[in-house]
């Protein structure tokens, strides 16, 4: 009995090891960056966090993943587990630091909403480009989603050889074909936002926010025809959230095919809520490379 424990206790000590190196491994194949907004664009001064990027440099080049975080998200805590799943999957990946502390319901409700049914439309679009009179957000040109990627890439192709950047951009623009968008809540509402106006490799919509035209009524852009070929469209929610019914009612109403949506059901780990379980929760990993799809 005495040498069974100590083979047992031998066993977990290897298998602990193991696991270790296996992780340092792993972290040791990918290039991780942090870069400040500020630094690829010096007119950005607000929401200039970090914003993450993550490679395999020995990996055949494949698609740039653009991640954007939902309401309040800091992009250097995003999902990692989920971004290292990506990069295993051939992705170059991008979690973009931008203005996303008010959330696109606070704003477009009550008589705000009644008074102007494409609020939320309106909303996006200048969060997005930057290019529109939209006076309740303070949201500067500069802050918009599509410079602050533009700044980045330019950035990136000047002082990051080795990730070949320019793959992503074409005369100084971003080449939306050779990237797949993506995005929690908010994020994941902007990620299929530009997906109905540009072709993208692919689009994956975690939970991605619930917006309406008019009381019980969601948004008209929903309907919108998309660009992007809808055989490239995915999203989730997880069945416990709140509002997960008007989850599942956008992606309908955007042809997302029902194979295409993933309910997720596991049971959310204490202290956690199933509206984030589905970019957190590592026991999804099998999903996420469906949802992901291979990069190169």
């Amino acid at each position: 009995m005495k040498h069974l424990f100590k083979l047992i206790l031998f066993f977990s000590f290897s298998c602990n090891y193991l696991f270790a190196q296996l992780d340092t491994q792993l972290s040791n194949s990918h290039v991780v960056l942090e870069i400040a907004p500020s630094k690829t664009d010096s007119k950005i001064k607000e929401a200039n966090t970090p914003h993450l990027v993550m490679y395999n440099p020995s990996a055949k080049q494949g698609k740039l993943l653009l991640f954007l975080p939902g309401t309040g998200g800091i992009a250097t805590k995003g999902p990692k587990e989920l971004f290292s799943v990506a990069v295993s999957q051939g992705y170059h990946v991008i979690n973009l630091s931008y203005i996303n502390a008010v959330a696109v319901a606070r704003i477009c409700k009550g008589e705000t909403l009644a008074k102007n049914s494409k609020c939320t439309e309106e909303f996006r679009t200048k969060r997005i480009y930057g290019n529109n009179e939209f006076s309740l957000i303070e949201d500067e040109p500069q802050d918009a989603i599509v410079n602050r990627l533009t700044k980045l890439l330019i950035y990136l192709f000047e002082n990051d050889k080795a990730g070949n950047w320019g793959v992503y951009l074409e005369a100084g623009e971003i080449k939306w074909s050779e990237i797949a968008v993506s995005g929690q809540s908010q994020g994941g509402g902007m990620a299929a936002f530009i997906a109905k106006k540009h072709l993208v490799a692919r689009v994956v919509d975690f939970s991605g926010g619930w917006d309406f035209s008019a009381e019980n009524e969601i948004a008209k852009w929903y309907f919108n025809e998309s660009v992007t070929p809808m055989d490239r469209w995915y999203g989730t929610y997880h069945v416990t959230e709140p509002m997960a019914k008007t989850i599942h009612e956008t992606y309908k109403a955007m042809n997302i095919a029902e194979s295409h949506i993933y309910k997720f059901s596991h049971p959310v780990p204490e202290g956690k809520k199933g509206h984030s379980d589905g970019v957190r929760n590592i026991v999804y990993t099998k999903d996420w490379i469906e949802l992901l799809g291979k990069g190169n």
